[in-house]
């Protein structure tokens, strides 16, 4: 629900895991295989010398500085930038309002009502349930409207249809209390908190 980049964010931690594996596997291989320590040698070597090639290749005119520093510079100023937009987009589509109307009546004025309201009111309803795991109820702002995510962690043996139809409930005393609709997501997931929780008997 939110705008948060989860296929981005994947692809990230997949290039910088498989990085750090590499990079831990040539470290065990240098430590344990004797023909690898005597490659990397050899390759390193020609791979600093063909560095510093560059580096003299692209010199200033009477200078000893080169221009590839200028333009590591550039790289790294935009591979900054580009962090902190990156760390900027996540967990972006949070609200805390969820009610904004317009009342014309004697006292005409904005009436608004907080996410933290439906929140607090859904956790103060779920806690202490023998059903439930966890409860994790937060608001979003989808296109311009309000909505609620309920996220629940049934206990095993918990049939996902009728904790549904529970919380259902629940939403909509919600919804006749605030006067209007909600559009809400329900999801029922599993968790290690599931799994290793002592199981209850729900009746």
């Amino acid at each position: 629900m939110n705008s948060t980049p989860a296929l981005l964010n994947r692809v990230l931690l997949t290039v910088l895991g498989l990085v750090l594996v590499g990079a831990g596997l040539l470290l065990v291989l240098l430590a344990t295989v004797p023909p690898v320590a005597p490659w990397w040698h050899s390759w390193s070597g020609w791979a600093w010398g063909g560095i510093n090639h560059l580096f003299d290749a692209t010199r200033f005119p009477g200078r000893p500085e080169s221009w590839l520093w200028i333009v590591a510079a550039l790289v790294l100023l935009a591979l900054m930038g580009l962090m902190v937009a990156w760390i900027a987009q996540q967990g972006k589509g949070r609200s805390n309002l969820l009610v904004e109307e317009y009342d014309p009546g004697n006292t005409p004025g904005d009436i608004r009502i907080g996410g933290g309201v439906a929140e607090q009111a859904l956790k103060h309803a779920l806690e202490g349930r023998p059903d439930l795991a966890g409860a994790t109820i937060a608001t979003y702002d989808v296109k311009g409207s309000p909505a609620l995510k309920v996220r629940l962690l049934p206990r095993q043996g918990v049939a996902p249809h009728l904790l549904a139809a529970e919380v259902s409930e629940l939403i909509t005393a919600l919804e006749s209390v605030v006067g209007g609709e909600i559009p809400v997501l329900v999801h029922i997931g599993a968790g290690a908190r599931t799994r290793f929780s002592r199981a209850e008997r729900v009746r």
